[in-house]
């Protein structure tokens, strides 16, 4: 059914090819923005993208995984690149050292490099696998855009929990598959990989608003990695880097401004001619917020994707830098809080995933489902004609 899959990440370039000084340099920066453990793994993923090691056949047992039949052993994780590795595998690892079933790539050397990091049972290349096993409970998706609704359909229907790697779909025939299959088997929980949300500033970002009333003026600015024109993210069928990165911000938005007050909307975009990775778009949502997302990919940023937010909302004036630095003015009172290391919300969202097919709280609702996708199609949309698109 589908001819790849690939991690969720985006390449930032390939840093084991370069020179001692400028890896040197960069283990310093990074443990000071993540710390030393998340440093650590996302040095791991980059040598196990590299990996070449593979198995015979379409399936890998592993044999130092003495105990893979255990109850708690009930992840799979389909698609092995490096976010896999260094967000969803690790993550996971340090809740339950124990609760890799199985991974599944066509690469035969990422899913078994992913399955002996983090001592799972087995590595399987047919997904199919995955979804007649009854062992697994839940499914974390990560590989190329284009698969991961297909995928989730399937393992909803299987009656398997699902966390969707951002984007949840490409197209408005998999939204409506999507919401189908979560309509029919509503005990089946599904999550969504926008981790953002669930970082620790962001929330009290939240906060801090909800206090004051009336409509929001927003400003993103995002400096993303530049990739090259042959990368799969540019594949027509694969969403581009509209739904491969600027779908981050389009659900924060939504986040900000709530479901409740964003539509009818109307998108406006300012995007020049042919740009494959450069956006700029302008949102007015039904409460007249304002927003307006910029996106930038020119070069490559040491300290990975650079993320700005400045809003006005009542008497609140906020900054929020790379998810570590939030400054609020609330009339005359200032407050500046600033974390020791970067909160993406990775392992919140995660993590929370996790819990939730264990039977702690309930998966997404099935209207945020499909607001934040008709959003950020929407907004392709308009930055691929060049024209404004009203979402209602």
């Amino acid at each position: 059914m589908f001819t790849r899959e690939l991690g969720a990440e985006t390449v930032s370039g390939d840093y084991t090819q370069a020179d001692l000084l400028f890896k040197i340099r960069k283990v310093v920066r990074y443990i000071g923005l993540y710390g030393v453990s998340r440093t650590w793994v996302k040095i791991k993923g980059q040598y196990h993208t590299k990996a070449a090691a593979d198995f015979d056949g379409p399936r890998w047992v592993n044999p130092r995984c003495k105990n893979p039949n255990l109850e708690s052993r009930n992840v799979a994780i389909i698609g092995c690149g490096n976010y896999s590795y260094s967000n969803i595998a690790y993550y996971l690892s340090k809740c339950n050292p124990g609760f890799l079933r199985v991974t599944c790539d066509i690469q035969k050397s990422r899913a078994l490099s992913l399955c002996k990091a983090y001592g799972g049972g087995h590595a399987v290349t047919d997904w199919k696998e995955i979804i007649e096993d009854p062992q697994v409970k839940i499914v974390f998706i990560a590989s190329n855009h284009a698969s991961h609704a297909e995928y989730a359909v399937a393992c909803i229907e299987a009656g398997k929990h699902v966390h969707i790697e951002k984007p949840h779909v490409v197209t408005q025939k998999q939204l409506d598959r999507l919401l189908a299959a979560m309509r029919q088997h509503p005990r089946v929980k599904v999550y969504l990989g926008f981790n953002r949300p669930r970082s620790r500033l962001f929330r009290e970002l939240q906060k801090i608003l909800a206090r004051e009333s009336g409509p929001l003026m927003i400003n993103w600015f995002i400096a993303g990695h530049e990739i090259a024109d042959d990368h799969w993210y540019f594949d027509e069928k694969e969403g581009g880097r509209v739904l491969g990165n600027l779908c981050h911000w389009t659900d924060l938005t939504l986040h900000l401004v709530t479901l409740e007050k964003a539509f009818p909307c109307t998108i406006v975009p300012s995007t020049p001619a042919g740009a494959k990775s450069d956006f700029s778009v302008s949102v007015i949502f039904a409460d007249q917020s304002c927003a307006s997302i910029t996106f930038s990919a020119k070069g490559h940023t040491f300290e990975g994707v650079k993320e700005v937010l400045n809003l006005h909302k009542g008497n609140v004036l906020a900054n929020l830098t790379d998810f570590q630095i939030l400054t609020s003015d609330v009339m005359e009172k200032k407050t500046r809080q600033k974390l020791r290391h970067r909160d993406h919300g990775h392992e919140a969202n995660i993590v929370h995933s996790m819990a939730g097919s264990e039977g702690e709280g309930a998966g997404e609702a099935v209207s945020y489902v499909e607001a934040t996708a008709l959003f950020f199609l929407a907004v392709r949309q308009a930055i691929d004609s060049g024209e404004k698109v009203v979402l209602s």
